[in-house]
């Protein structure tokens, strides 16, 4: 079946990556004479109109036999943020609509985590050559205070990395290092001074049918496969294939012990250590009484007293 591939392309994601990686593809595209359209997106959340309105009157649902001589075949380059934001966008849509993804991001977590290249040529290629999607299950979140809810194809954080991505995004230096393509430096900056600042909170955990109470919660993290922040390996075990969620909470401990545990992280050790805990559920439930930063795939909900819960969906992901 051929394929007309729609290109939404955030040309500034992973400090420009983004504009060099679309020029590539199209040149690609062209040699191959494949069909495409482009869309760029020139504010925050413009990619967000763009796909909804792509939703409502171009892309179609896969079916195991459609009676098409062109599937419409929506695609996005960009960082995790962008497909944060596009697959929020197909939310009330139909959840058999593709989505093809070639990573351009400073992250790209997601593509680490499922398998999909990191190398752009290699990603399109992926692509070109798969000929069905695949399934790949989401993170599902409903906040009831705020009443909010939404998809995620990370991770959700509550605490310390979800104030380490506030820090980052707000960081005086942050602009003038992406200039050089050096950003990687404010994030370790802001690791570095939020560590120091962070303080332990009470949190509330429903989970396979229990409530666990944790009075110095430091780190929370909800995931869907192993990756965070990265490439840091925070839930080894998880698997972006079957319907379970990973649940990472680290407890306050000192400075010592915190650099102890990054160096068990580093040497993919850290499960063993009596400050981490780890769960698989199909459902849980998180409730902070004491605000804190949240994040979903790095974007910052607020700084929020919480209660989340949490489920998966499956999606379809062309590669």
């Amino acid at each position: 079946m051929k394929k007309h591939f729609y290109l939404v392309i955030n040309e500034n994601a992973g400090s420009g990556t983004g504009r060099k990686t679309a020029e590539k593809i199209i040149k690609q595209l062209q040699t191959a004479n494949i069909d495409y359209t482009t869309f760029y997106t020139d504010h925050a959340g413009h990619e967000i109109e763009i796909v909804q309105q792509l939703a409502t009157d171009t892309l179609i649902p896969w079916q195991a036999e459609l009676d098409v001589d062109v599937f419409p075949l929506l695609v996005v380059l960009g960082g995790d943020g962008t497909l944060h934001s596009v697959i929020n966008a197909l939310h009330t849509f139909n959840a058999a609509i593709p989505i093809g993804y070639i990573p351009c991001g400073s992250g790209n977590d997601f593509a680490r985590g499922v398998g999909i290249a990191k190398q752009a040529e290699k990603a399109f290629f992926q692509l070109l050559k798969a000929e069905m999607p695949q399934e790949i299950q989401v993170i599902t979140f409903a906040e009831s205070i705020q009443e909010e809810d939404g998809l995620a194809v990370n991770n959700i954080g509550i605490g310390l990395d979800a104030a380490i991505v506030n820090a980052a995004n707000t960081s005086a230096s942050k602009n003038a290092l992406n200039k050089f393509n050096m950003g990687s430096l404010s994030y370790i900056f802001s690791i570095l001074k939020v560590l120091f600042s962070q303080k332990g909170f009470p949190i509330l955990v429903e989970i396979n049918g229990k409530i666990l109470e944790f009075d110095r919660a430091f780190l929370c993290t909800v995931t869907k496969h192993p990756y965070f922040g990265g490439g840091v390996p925070i839930a080894p075990v998880a698997d972006p294939r079957k319907p379970v969620l990973d649940f990472v909470l680290v407890e306050r401990i000192n400075l010592f012990k915190i650099f102890w545990l990054i160096l068990l992280l580093i040497q993919k050790k850290h499960m063993k250590s009596k400050y981490l805990h780890h769960f698989q559920s199909s459902k849980l439930r998180i409730v902070s009484t004491v605000p804190q930063y949240v994040h979903a795939d790095g974007e910052i909900l607020g700084k929020r007293s919480t209660d989340l819960s949490f489920g998966t969906e499956t999606r379809l992901f062309w590669f």
